[in-house]
């Protein structure tokens, strides 16, 4: 199903920013992140999201985001955010004139944590799909909209039968960049049932 993304909703609407049906334009702010105390000892929580909401227990959501970031941290993506202290995030952040951090953040309790690998800082473009099955998620990116790399499984200790999903885009240092977000698309579940190990007899597990 196609996602018309007037029909989302905004947390912390950015000053600068275009909806339409089949594309969305967000222009950054300065000083803007989502992040939760590890390492770095602060909070912030004031990154602009566009997201839907659904009870569905098992669905994929997938997103193509052109950038030009060019500041450390300049970043988009995806995000599944239940609240302050309960999200998670993917999405490639640039880092300097030769790489950018193709990575995932997942926050529970308050507490975050960050898997990335390095890319080259000459990418532009990345997709990325977010698939739910129940209260366990997968993160999985793509250069060509087709072929899919898995970037992290997690839990999410706090979600409710219906989450919200969608996109975000931010700048956490001074600085201020245009991200477009396109192709979004809910499925049915890519993140399919595991075919190997059986489940522990008291595992709340459905095949």
């Amino acid at each position: 199903m196609k996602i018309n993304a007037t029909d989302m909703e905004w947390t912390r609407k950015p000053q600068k920013c275009e909806v339409s049906d089949g594309k969305v334009e967000i222009i950054t702010e300065p000083h803007t992140d989502l992040w939760q105390r590890t390492y770095y000892h602060f909070r912030n929580d004031n990154a602009p999201l566009l997201q839907m909401k659904t009870k569905e227990q098992f669905f994929s959501f997938v997103v193509r985001t052109d950038f030009d970031s060019k500041v450390r941290y300049d970043q988009s993506g995806i995000v599944l955010y239940l609240n302050s202290d309960n999200w998670l995030k993917a999405s490639v952040e640039y880092e300097n004139e030769r790489i950018q951090r193709l990575g995932s953040v997942v926050t529970n309790n308050g507490y975050s944590d960050w898997a990335s690998m390095d890319i080259d800082a000459s990418i532009k473009s990345m997709w990325f799909r977010l698939s739910r099955r129940e209260d366990d998620f997968c993160i999985e990116n793509a250069v060509d909209g087709v072929h899919f790399s898995q970037m992290r499984i997690c839990h999410m200790f706090n979600v409710q039968d219906a989450v919200s999903f969608g996109i975000y885009a931010c700048s956490a240092e001074d600085s201020s960049f245009k991200a477009s977000f396109s192709n979004m698309e809910l499925t049915e579940c890519k993140w399919l049932a595991h075919d190997g190990q059986k489940p522990d007899k008291d595992a709340n597990f459905v095949y």
